[in-house]
């Protein structure tokens, strides 16, 4: 079961490579479409749509995506262990 949500987060912005996630006024990160091919396809109404339930986790409730946020500022430590549907 879900939490509250603690913390705000926001999609900052997308490009062809990525998006950015706010995480709080301290700390913007990138998420690279080839290190997380699950978004890739995305909508992009859906990519806004985030939540951050605790601090170390987000999820993207209509792609039923979730991440670490460690993953994201350390994805060589976080190998891809499974591939995107076509």
């Amino acid at each position: 079961m879900l939490g509250t949500d603690i913390s705000p987060v926001e999609v900052s912005g997308v490009t062809k490579h990525g998006f950015w996630i706010l995480l709080d006024e301290k700390e913007e990160l990138f998420v690279s479409f080839l290190e997380f091919p699950w978004f890739c396809k995305a909508p992009v109404a859906e990519l806004f749509h985030v939540d951050r339930p605790q601090p170390h986790h987000l999820y993207w409730p209509e792609l039923d995506i979730d991440l670490h946020v460690d993953s994201i500022r350390h994805p060589e430590t976080f190998p891809l262990v499974s591939q995107p549907t076509a």
